[in-house]
């Protein structure tokens, strides 16, 4: 405290003056004042350097600041100076609180707001009366608090208007061992702005200006209380939404219902962009684990890749060129992921009678399981339509293709603390530890009529279809980030159109704004230190992982299987 109050102290020198300088009496003509508009000071020759003394500097910034305005308003800024030092001169309260008395209005039409703050702030320290000290004194702290916590939130990479998502909040104490604000039911916002209404109510200089900083407060869109109104309101919509919930069953035909593992047959779709040796490693992974067709569509048109792939007789593929988006009826959409699922869902309706399920997956993800797909698949409930696929998100391994392979917390039932202790940098700035996507992927069944096929989810009539399992030891391993060298050259196109922009779903400071900050503050440092914690493969992570049953263990032999399959590629 003894350093802040000198560092404070310090500021509050008074002002000197040359010759014939100062403050206008108390009984300056302020009428007259109310008509003059304050000159450009750089035009006139007494005005402009070399200075004569510190008011004579002052005088001259805010002449210049304020020019264009009355008098008044210079005046105004001039006694707020004055009274903000360790001294001034013995009139000048008194004639601070006489230009508010007789001419607040105009003073309230002419300055912006922050010269309005600046003014009340003034009256916490001179004011007349109790009523004005104390309203001034509170809404000094509120609008100073303001500015604080507003500065800082602008490092969230989230606009003042822009309230934070409703999931994800961090049970944490505050400060000083205070319990969080509720945002449904907690009134301290609006508690907090009625007393200070009611308590300059008394006054009637100060009323009027107290009442319009707050009438600008509040219907301001860009502040705590106006976020935390929206986040109140989609807190109520969501409460409502979640009471009137109703199962959203698409219902499974009957001839559907009694396969088995030995008559079932599954497929996938995929919309790729991608060179014909990695295209050539999903496919033969997938047809040596049973898929009975792959629908492959190319997102980036390529003859000869089709052409070679084609040859074997369980792949089927589509060049997505201009004669195939004219022969669907609609544009190419700007969006992959709505190409994806536009060719998802004409996949679905296409391989009905050919297929029992279609899965939908990219080319960077290979299914995990602990016995045959088809077997999986007929373990679902005969009422299910869709059957989910968590991630598995690959570590990092420098030395060859990933073998290892970590779960979110969720999935092994650890608590979302625990990601602390696992990830002990950026553990809670990540959602389950993941840098791609949590949800999975699904399976769906084939002849259900007005369903349609998205990226993570089966919709029926417009919404998520209800009637879903999550067979056990099924995953997907998710090559999303296999080396260092992958996940920076990446990046630039995740953070613009893939799967590290923006999200407003999510509170917690996600993909998007950690890793902008990170290479904003520490370029290629700072991310490959997150990228070292979160996703290499090291005996430090693993166990850390194993210990809670986050981590899968699979070796992969792409070469071999393409070899198997395709047998050497051109």
């Amino acid at each position: 405290m003894p350093a802040l109050l000198a560092q404070y102290e310090g500021r509050r020198d008074m002002f000197n003056y040359a010759p014939g300088e100062g403050l206008p009496p108390l009984d300056v003509d302020l009428a007259t004042m109310s008509t003059q508009t304050v000159p450009d000071p750089n035009e006139m020759a007494e005005e402009t350097g070399p200075f004569r003394s510190s008011f004579h500097r002052k005088r001259f910034q805010l002449r210049q600041e304020l020019k264009g305005l009355s008098e008044l308003a210079y005046l105004n800024g001039m006694l707020i100076a004055h009274l903000r030092k360790r001294d001034w001169p013995d009139h000048a309260p008194a004639l601070f609180q006489r230009l508010w008395a007789e001419h607040g209005a105009q003073l309230l039409r002419e300055l912006d707001q922050r010269w309005l703050v600046s003014a009340i702030t003034t009256f916490g320290d001179h004011g007349s009366n109790v009523t004005q000290r104390a309203t001034g004194l509170s809404m000094t702290a509120l609008f100073g608090m303001m500015k604080l916590y507003e500065s800082e939130r602008l490092y969230s990479g989230h606009a003042p208007d822009r309230p934070f998502a409703l999931d994800g909040k961090i049970r944490e104490k505050l400060p000083l061992q205070m319990d969080s604000y509720s945002i449904v039911g907690g009134g301290l916002d609006v508690n907090l702005i009625a007393r200070l209404w009611q308590e300059a109510e008394s006054d009637p200089v100060i009323a009027p200006l107290a009442h319009h900083l707050l009438d600008l407060l509040i219907h301001d869109d860009r502040t705590l209380f106006r976020r935390l109104r929206t986040m109140r309101q989609r807190k109520e919509r969501q409460t409502k939404s979640k009471a009137k919930a109703k199962s959203n069953i698409a219902p499974v035909p009957v001839d559907r219902l009694q396969l088995d593992a030995d008559t079932l047959r599954w497929g996938l779709v995929s919309t790729i962009k991608a060179p014909l040796r990695m295209i050539a490693r999903f496919a033969a992974h997938h047809l040596e684990l049973g898929a009975q067709a792959l629908h492959i569509y190319l997102d980036a048109p390529d003859a000869e890749t089709a052409a070679y792939l084609s040859r074997h007789p369980k792949i089927h593929m589509t060049l997505c060129d201009d004669a195939y988006w004219q022969a669907s009826g609609r544009e190419r959409m700007e969006a992959h992921q709505m190409r994806q699922a536009f060719n998802a869902t004409r996949c679905l309706r296409m391989v009905e009678g050919d297929l029992d399920w279609l899965g939908h997956i990219d080319v960077d993800e290979f299914i995990l399981t602990d016995a045959p797909v088809a077997q999986k698949l007929a373990s679902v409930g005969p009422a299910c339509a869709m059957a989910r696929i968590p991630p598995a998100e690959a570590l990092a391994n420098y030395t060859g293709e990933p073998q290892h392979f970590k779960l979110t917390h969720k999935q092994a039932g650890v608590k979302k603390s625990d990601l602390q202790e696992i990830y002990p940098t950026f553990g809670l700035h990540l959602y389950g530890g993941f840098l791609s996507h949590t949800t999975g992927k699904v399976f769906a069944r084939t002849g259900i009529p007005d369903t349609r096929l998205g990226i993570h989810t089966l919709k029926h009539k417009g919404e998520d279809a209800t009637n879903r399992e999550k067979p056990d030891g099924f995953y997907l391993a998710h090559f999303h980030a296999r080396s260092w060298d992958h996940f920076r050259a990446h990046l630039d196109f995740r953070q613009t159109k893939g799967s590290y922009r923006p999200r407003s779903d999510r509170p917690e400071l996600g993909q998007a704004e950690l890793l902008t900050f990170l290479s904003d503050e520490d370029g290629d440092d700072g991310l490959r230190a997150f990228f070292d914690e979160v996703c290499a493969d090291t005996p430090e992570l693993r166990q850390r992982l194993a210990a809670r049953k986050m981590l899968i263990r699979h070796d992969f032999d792409f070469d071999a299987s393409v070899q198997r399959v395709f047998g050497r590629l051109p």
